[in-house]
């Protein structure tokens, strides 16, 4: 992986050059390991990574965790600090009169703050703008990690779908750790999240499960992912307890008809608003616009969100590598909703949906 993030520190330099910026200052987040392979912990001890456009970069990490640091001297140069240092000087000073600063969208505000008063004469804006666009386009070692996160989802979406997983007379929360065992035991390292929203919680996107006790005759909607080897998966497979009411089987024939439509919108060169005109025009036309209420897609790799999303206003055209979901759900407040969604890869061959298994509405009486 060494080349891999030589490479990586050579074109966000280019890229900093570019968007003149002379200094770039990595701290929590997903740029820090994406450059290093360095993970920082949400400590109130300072780590940073100060990446000079002209310079060798050096990443500052409190001494207790120096230990931690897989340090390719290739890539950075290692400064620990200790308890009767200042790690802000010590960033000041490796940052010296270089001006033009970005800082890591995640940094804690104290250290912003405090790097601000330390450098007055400097200009500030966020990494994100230099490395974001790198980011969003995966290499093909990162496509092959995503796409084994995503094979490993399927295999716990493929035991929900066969009724492997008892949902009728269980509560929301059990079945969400269910999944997170499932996951786990998929080759996943930690889970994400697992959402599990039965009957009128179905119709809450980001519904977190509770006490609620799954009854027969209701739609359930399963969102879970988690990280696997550093990348992420997400998938969302929505059931129903029994036969479902003719207006539901409706609901999921438009659902199900968007979501291909979305994923085939996914080619080279367009819009990623097009992904979700694509998607969103389908279930418009049916007439559930107003229950639609998010976005079709967000970008996925080291974090389960990340650029590019798809959503209106974004004209930022597809490229190979681009990793994303594909996600449209129709909302009917207060009685059911349902949700379909994939990971998909832009290739120059056409989008590669990474999710494979059955998207069609399936009945389960467990």
């Amino acid at each position: 992986m060494s080349a891999a993030r030589v490479d990586r520190l050579a074109r966000v330099r280019r890229a900093m050059a570019a968007s003149g910026v002379d200094a770039l200052l990595l701290s929590l987040g997903a740029d820090l390991p994406w450059l290093t392979g360095y993970q920082a912990m949400p400590l109130e001890r300072l780590t940073m990574l100060v990446l000079p456009v002209d310079d060798d970069a050096t990443l500052v990490v409190p001494g207790l965790e120096a230990p931690r640091v897989d340090h390719d001297p290739a890539l950075f140069a290692l400064r620990p600090w200790s308890e009767l240092e200042d790690p802000v000087a010590i960033v000041a000073g490796l940052v010296g009169q270089r001006a033009s600063l970005a800082i890591s969208d995640r940094a804690w505000a104290t250290f912003v703050l405090a790097l601000q008063e330390a450098l007055p004469a400097s200009r500030w804006t966020r990494a994100s703008a230099v490395t974001s666009p790198l980011r969003a386009v995966k290499d093909a070692e990162e496509v092959h990690a995503l796409a084994a996160a995503s094979a490993a989802a399927d295999r716990v979406a493929a035991q929900l779908l066969a009724g492997d997983i008892a949902l009728i007379g269980r509560r929301e929360k059990d079945v969400s750790l269910d999944i997170s065992r499932r996951l786990l035991a998929e080759g996943h390292q930690e889970v994400n999240f697992a959402i599990v929203g039965s009957g009128p919680n179905s119709a809450s996107p980001h519904h977190e499960p509770g006490p609620r006790v799954i009854g027969a005759g209701e739609a359930v909607v399963c969102d879970f992912g988690g990280t696997m080897d550093d990348y992420c998966s997400d998938i969302t497979r929505t059931v129903f307890t029994g036969p479902p009411p003719e207006q539901f089987v409706e609901l999921y024939g438009v659902l199900q008809t968007a979501q291909v439509a979305g994923v085939r919108a996914g080619k080279v060169g367009v819009p990623c608003e097009s992904v979700d005109a694509a998607a969103r025009q389908v279930i418009a036309e049916a007439g559930y616009g107003d229950a639609f209420i998010h976005r079709t897609g967000h970008g996925i790799g080291l974090e389960e969100h990340e650029d590019p999303y798809m959503v209106a206003g974004n004209t930022a055209v597809l490229a190979p590598g681009h990793a994303y979901s594909v996600e449209p759900g129709i909302y009917l407040a207060g009685r059911y909703g349902a949700r379909i969604e994939d990971i998909v890869v832009a290739t120059n061959e056409g989008p590669w949906a990474l999710n494979e298994v059955d998207h069609s509405l399936v009945v389960l009486e467990v």
